[in-house]
């Protein structure tokens, strides 16, 4: 299985589902680090924030579907601004260059329309280093989450 051959394509409803399991098994690492972990609210939080107009399935062949997703939303607060949000990644896949791809993707469309782009990531998660390589820089932290933002067209070139 390479995963240099993945595709993305819009999410549905009945997607929610299989991504809400997703995220709880990309997330769970980090949160039980943190001391956050909740079978329920890990799951629920997906449930009440998903919306398919927005998220993009990941697919890689020869690997069961979902291999993960990312959601690109306007900002409510800034329209030259979009929020990167639920990017998560099989824990299998991680360490692949697959993450690096759908982001690279992802930027460039967002590069394209001009945009600024903000996301969250937990404490000490090892995605932040991923999101720094790509350009974002820090906002604002607390306890749990770093605010990360992007500059409209400030992509710093990518080994």
């Amino acid at each position: 299985m390479s995963v240099r051959d993945w595709a993305l394509r819009p999410a549905t409803d009945a997607d929610l589902e299989p991504l809400v399991e997703l995220r709880a098994a990309a997330m769970r690492p980090d949160l039980e680090r943190l001391g956050r972990w909740d079978e329920h609210r890990v799951r629920q939080r997906m449930r009440d924030a998903y919306r398919a107009a927005h998220t993009a399935v990941v697919e890689v062949p020869g690997f069961p579907s979902p291999a993960g997703c990312l959601a690109v939303r306007p900002d409510e607060d800034r329209p030259d601004t979009v929020v990167l949000e639920h990017f998560y990644l099989d824990p299998v896949l991680h360490g692949r260059g697959l993450g690096t791809a759908v982001l690279r993707s992802a930027l460039d469309d967002v590069d394209a329309a001009g945009q600024a782009v903000r996301l969250v990531v937990l404490q000490g998660s090892p995605a932040r280093r991923l999101y720094e390589r790509h350009g974002f820089g820090f906002a604002s932290e607390d306890p749990i989450d770093v605010r990360l933002y992007r500059p409209p067209f400030s992509r710093k070139a990518v080994p």
